[in-house]
């Protein structure tokens, strides 16, 4: 696949499968392609740009790979892709097998990103909507994931063409996390990106309220540079879960600009702490939608 791909046709078809389902039936419905079986995606999104959405993205992955999920990252940013960056791959190309092309693995998380397939890792993707809705359908059907638990999904900021054109062409279960930042002018364009799921019958696993204050690394004192509670006042209006508040460590930028999981590199941390537990109600929540489609489907 190259920029001058030519982008297959928008499915707007969604399954239900469940992550936890011994239905031979059910299992087969959450297939994205024809190698891959995804038991569940979560599409990681936020109203506005600059609240940390994809070091959130990065964190959820590798956090649900340490804890022995199988786990894939795609990056569906396509005019500017960072995974790629804060994983230290910017360097690194994708193979292809046949007609598959091959993610790019860390240990046990396999990685996918736009960045893999440019000559040039400064190369510009200069393309109009449905080019770039066709390469998201391409990296969820033409991808060897295999057999995952979770794939992350960490898409561009706003309501446009790649949020939207990823919840309509995944055929299985999903759900979106939205990331916001404690201000009032991030936690107005969260409501948008609430709006977005609520008219396309996307589910909503919670809201994640990143950048929550100030964590002293001397001793761990925090402090709230910006307002707070921006978040938590949202979800609640709305009636989303609330999954928590993620504090400032400059930690996390170094981390980020070294290639390494802050959540992994910095386990011990409060805000690593804070990242787990959060993945946490992400995992049990994913199981208690699969619980109540199973109780359905019998």
């Amino acid at each position: 696949m190259n920029k001058n791909s030519t982008p297959p046709s928008e499915c707007s078809e969604k399954g239900s499968a469940c992550s936890n389902c011994s239905s031979a039936t059910c299992s087969e419905k959450a297939v994205t392609g024809a190698q891959n079986k995804v038991k569940h995606s979560i599409v990681v999104m936020s109203g506005k740009g600059g609240v940390g959405k994809s070091t959130v993205a990065v964190n959820l992955a590798m956090a649900l790979t340490a804890e022995g999920y199988k786990t894939g990252l795609l990056d569906i940013d396509i005019h500017g892709p960072s995974i790629p960056t804060m994983l230290n791959l910017q360097n690194t190309r994708a193979l292809s097998e046949g007609k598959l092309i091959s993610p790019i693995e860390i240990g046990d998380l396999k990685i996918m990103s736009i960045a893999f397939l440019l000559d040039n890792a400064r190369d510009a993707v200069i393309w109009r909507g449905p080019m770039k809705a066709g390469v998201i359908g391409q990296f969820l059907t033409d991808v060897n994931w295999g057999e995952l638990d979770y794939l992350v999904i960490d898409s561009p900021p706003g309501t446009g063409d790649e949020p939207l054109s990823v919840c309509q062409q995944i055929k299985g279960p999903f759900s979106a996390l939205i990331v916001t930042t404690p201000q009032e002018v991030a936690a107005a364009d969260v409501r948008k990106s609430i709006d977005f799921c609520n008219r396309l019958n996307v589910n909503i696993v919670g809201i994640v309220e990143n950048m929550s204050g100030f964590v002293c690394p001397g001793c761990n004192c925090e402090t709230h540079i910006f307002s707070s509670g921006g978040g938590e006042k949202t979800a609640n209006e709305f009636g989303v879960s609330f999954l928590g508040k993620i504090p400032i460590d400059p930690a996390i930028g170094v981390a980020s600009d070294k290639g390494s999981a802050f959540v992994i590199s910095q386990s011990k941390t409060p805000v690593a702490k804070a990242f787990l537990q959060i993945v946490s109600q992400i995992t049990e929540a994913c199981a208690d939608k699969c619980n109540a489609c199973c109780a359905t489907a019998e």
